[in-house]
Parts: structure tokens; sequence; C-alpha cells
């Protein structure tokens, strides 16, 4: 049995704070908005896993009005999380996912939180993509306001 989620998230970009992709700081003189680290890559991922098996969406489970997430490290997010998919007899068959933004580059810092991802999942590397795309200036990426994510999983029920 197969499940397909669809994870999507924003954040803005902010004075004072680290830029967080996949728990990869990135240097930047902006970082992401947020109530936890904002990494807005790992929030599309832990989406998408959530909604492969119907189960909410990551305010449902790490509300941002609940102080214990204050700072929280995504990747450990996602570690509760995939705990549940497993708890449910599910497996990553693949995952695919790209950022969108127009500065930072991002294409040396892709391989790690790839790594970083597959790690969390307890999968293989090669069962994980992270792209990276620009808007060519347009709309809020492109103006440079915030980052977004996107992300699609395929989990297989394993017997």
């Amino acid at each position: 049995m197969y499940r397909i989620g669809l994870g999507y998230d924003v954040h803005q970009l902010t004075q004072g704070r680290k830029l967080i992709l996949a728990g990869v700081e990135v240097p930047h003189e902006l970082g992401l908005e947020g109530h936890s680290d904002a990494d807005v890559l790992t929030h599309a991922v832990i989406d998408s896993l959530l909604g492969a098996l119907a189960l909410g969406d990551i305010g449902d489970h790490f509300p941002d009005t609940d102080s214990q997430y204050r700072g929280a490290d995504s990747l450990v997010l996602l570690k509760k999380v995939w705990e549940m998919i497993q708890q449910r007899g599910y497996r990553i068959n693949n995952l695919d996912s790209v950022l969108i933004a127009q500065r930072p580059r991002l294409k040396p810092y892709l391989e790690t939180m790839r790594t970083n991802l597959a790690s969390c999942m307890d999968c293989e590397i090669e069962l994980v993509s992270v792209k990276a795309t620009t808007t060519e200036k347009l709309g809020f990426a492109g103006r440079e306001e915030g980052i977004a994510a996107k992300s699609v999983v395929l989990l297989k029920k394993f017997e």
C-alpha cells in the first residue's frame, strides 16, 4: 500500500536570525522568522509526511502557541513525526523537495541537507531529493522577502 503526501511552507526573511535549512546553517545576512528555528524545508517535509497519512499538519502537532517549541530544532520535530509514521507501518519510498529562494545560493549545501533529512527518516540518501530554484526575481521570494519550500513524499507500507 502506498500513500502520497504534499507539504508547503513559507517563512519571512528577517534580521537577527540564523538561516537554517534542513538543519544546515547557511551563511546569509538574513534568517527566517518563526517560532521554532523556522526551518522552512524541514517544515514542508514534515507536512508532506503528516499529509500522506492524513495526520493533520505541523501546527496540529507542534503549535506556535506552545512555549516548549520556541526555538525548537526542526530536525528533532521531524524525528518525532517519523516515529509516528513508522509506528503506522510505513517507510520512505521516495521524497522530493524544492527550496524557492532568490538568494543565497543554496547548491553547495544541498547534499548535506539530503543527508540530514535521510538520517532523520532512517532511509538511504538516494531516496531523498533536495533541489533549489529562484523565481527570476518575481514574487515575495524574488524580492527576497521570504523563502518557500515544497515537498512530496511517497510512503510504502512495510510487511
